[in-house]
């Protein structure tokens, strides 16, 4: 009876490894398709479009993958001074940025910082839940270290700026610049972008809260960081 159970245990185990492993290839080979082709929908659109038809059925996705040549240079430098300033540096992970995050919640005794890199945020907007846990953290870190070794640095970014969501059922630079200033990604201006970068964050809030206190200095602040911003 002991040895039938424990048979049973390794043959769970195994088939738990094996689909481990199969998950992962197929993460592996969509981001290999992602190097050369625009993403139709990422799991975070789908998550969000679901809540949102739960509550108005008509509820539309507004997304339009443009190329990174199409997108204005001020947004760029604008997402990388506000988001992730040594994007082009790290290899994935920002540990700097990841022990200030710790410390600043270790101070206010709540989480008021991430600290996750841009290519962490697409790891997540690709293939993850919204949820918060260490199993997602952990995967979030897998696919991480994927987009690295199989996309370039310019790939992920351009890929990051078209799936981050601006808002309610808006994703994307092109898609925020027409919700927002009704131009194309290509024509924004620097405080235009800055004040894109500096939605970034809380973009479901902002959008309906465009005079909310703090917005404003935080636009100022990410302008005066955009010259020294480095873009891949």
């Amino acid at each position: 009876m002991k040895r039938t159970v424990m048979r049973a245990l390794a043959l769970a185990a195994g088939l738990f490894a094996l689909a481990v492993v199969l998950l992962h290839v197929y993460f592996a080979a969509m981001i290999a398709w992602w190097g050369t082709h625009a993403p139709r929908e990422t799991a975070f659109m789908a998550e969000r479009m679901d809540a949102l038809r739960a509550k108005n059925p008509r509820a539309v996705l507004h997304y339009q993958f443009v190329p990174y040549e199409r997108i204005a240079m001020p947004l760029k430098r604008a997402m990388i001074a506000a988001e992730d300033a040594k994007f082009v540096e790290h290899e994935g992970f920002d540990w700097d940025g990841i022990a200030l995050a710790i410390e600043k919640n270790e101070k206010r005794g709540r989480i008021v910082a991430g600290g996750s890199t841009i290519t962490q945020q697409l790891a997540k907007n690709l293939f993850l839940s919204g949820a918060r846990s260490w199993m997602r953290k952990g995967e979030e870190a897998v696919i991480t270290l994927m987009l690295e070794a199989i996309l370039d640095k310019r790939r992920i970014f351009e890929l990051y700026l078209n799936v981050i969501e601006w808002g309610s059922g808006v994703f994307g630079a092109e898609a925020a610049a027409q919700r927002y200033f009704g131009l194309p990604a290509a024509r924004l201006s620097a405080e235009q972008a800055a004040r894109l970068a500096a939605m970034a964050p809380n973009p479901r809030f902002y959008e309906h809260n465009q005079g909310a206190p703090g917005l404003n200095r935080k636009v100022r602040i990410i302008l005066a960081r955009m010259p020294a911003a480095d873009l891949p």
